[in-house]
């Protein structure tokens, strides 16, 4: 039997906009399992980024229940959050969040600075292996304005991956990417799924992006509208295949 990850029960998020209550989250229930690729779908004001604040830790629940990997996180401290956040999450932001002046492996290196149980030796050996992984390994010390987009996002999903975490969370990963580039982030993320068997949350807006997930879940108003198994996610990997090659790739193309 599969792990459960995620444990969320009645959650609701309540915010006050001058003398009136917002209802960002109202009532949200559902179980994310080890080895999950869920996408969250929903249009502006559904309440999709306020359950991906949640769920990162970078935001508590105004009531209900949230377990992460078996611990209870609706009544931790600040500090608490922040501990937890750093040792069981991994962040792919839209805008990559890199620092502009630090080299790749450098960047990757950031949420191990303050772990004290690893030296600086083992951070660098993890910062340069989860590069390998997303097929950097080549541009390690290039900096950020060195990089493609695809590439720096890439560098921010390496990031994701050096804590270990047990779910990796997404913010519109792909929403400043052309479509080839988005493609190619989606088939590093279902081989991290299948391969790596790494969880992963992904939101995004674009059906297409939900369609290579196993799972999708749908909000609305701050409610679950669907949660909807997709028992046979497109493959990102065949259809970044049969895509067009333009004219200016061609011209970049080695002789």
């Amino acid at each position: 039997m599969n792990k459960t990850i995620v444990t969320i029960h009645d959650l609701k998020r309540d915010f006050q906009m001058g003398g009136e209550t917002v209802h960002a989250l109202n009532g949200i229930s559902f179980k994310v399992q080890a080895g999950e690729f869920i996408t969250i779908m929903g249009s502006s004001g559904s309440g999709k980024t306020t359950l991906l604040n949640v769920m990162g830790c970078l935001d508590q629940p105004t009531s209900g229940e949230y377990l992460l990997d078996g611990t209870d996180v609706s009544s931790l401290s600040r500090d608490e959050l922040a501990h937890l956040r750093n040792r069981k999450l991994g962040f792919v932001f839209q805008s990559y969040n890199l620092l502009p002046r630090t080299s790749a492996v450098e960047n990757v290196e950031l949420p191990l600075l303050y772990n004290r149980d690893i030296s600086n030796k083992e951070r660098r050996e993890r910062a340069i292996h989860a590069l390998k992984e997303v097929k950097l390994a080549d541009r390690m010390d290039h900096t950020p304005n060195q990089l493609s987009g695809g590439q720096q996002q890439r560098v921010a999903i390496a990031r994701a991956l050096i804590n270990e975490p047990v779910m990796i969370l997404a913010d519109e990963a792909t929403g400043n990417l052309d479509s080839r580039t988005s493609y190619e982030i989606m088939v590093l993320m279902q081989e991290l799924n299948v391969k790596k068997g790494k969880t992963i949350v992904f939101v995004t807006h674009e059906p297409d992006i939900a369609s290579f997930s196993s799972r999708t879940i749908s909000l609305r108003d701050g409610r679950i509208q669907s949660d909807t198994v997709n028992d046979h996610p497109r493959s990102a990997k065949q259809v970044l295949a049969a895509m067009p090659v333009t004219s200016n790739e061609i011209k970049n193309e080695p002789v």
